[in-house]
């Protein structure tokens, strides 16, 4: 035999087989990876920095606005344009943040529609990142609709694995009459 026979995977242990536990592994969480499934790694910490993270980008972005609205008031176009501006700001901001607070819950039931609400949601940027802030003061962005199906995953696994269980070859064939 050459040394290359020998040649292992240097991430996986003497079996050559990775440590990967069998059945339904846990969905990523953005900024959390799967620490929601433990509340390791970070987690804590994980939490604290979405939450300062998504409240400073939503002042950011106020602040930003701010000066849109300013150059608004420079360029004289009147008060029923400026009032249109704020307007379609706070309801798109108010539909953004129903949306996203909507998706930590459970899953679009209609998939396309979501995609349509793409620009609304990027107009209503502000309320998708307070939703962000609030859902993480209690816990990651969408982890209790992540630890649902993955522990209803887990038990039809289980249910699974335990029905078949037993080697089928070591079993009795029934006798012939």
């Amino acid at each position: 035999m050459s040394d290359d026979d020998h040649i292992e995977n240097p991430g996986t242990p003497q079996g050559g087989t990775a440590a990967t536990p069998a059945g339904p592994q846990p969905e990523e969480i953005r900024f959390f990876g799967t620490t929601w499934v433990d509340h390791d790694g970070g987690y804590g910490l994980r939490r604290a920095g979405v939450a300062v993270g998504s409240l400073a980008a939503a002042a950011a972005g106020c602040f930003v606005l701010r000066f849109a609205y300013e150059g608004l008031e420079i360029a004289d176009i009147g008060g029923f344009v400026n009032l249109l501006v704020v307007v379609m700001f706070a309801i798109c901001s108010a539909i953004a943040f129903r949306k996203t607070w909507e998706g930590f819950g459970s899953r679009p039931a209609d998939p396309a529609r979501e995609e349509a609400l793409r620009g609304l949601k990027a107009i209503g940027f502000i309320g998708s990142l307070l939703a962000y802030f609030f859902r993480s003061l209690v816990e990651a962005p969408g982890e209790r609709l992540r630890r649902a199906e993955y522990e209803t995953a887990r038990a039809r696994y289980e249910k699974r694995r335990d029905a078949r269980t037993g080697n089928p070859s070591a079993r009795r064939k029934p006798k012939r009459r």
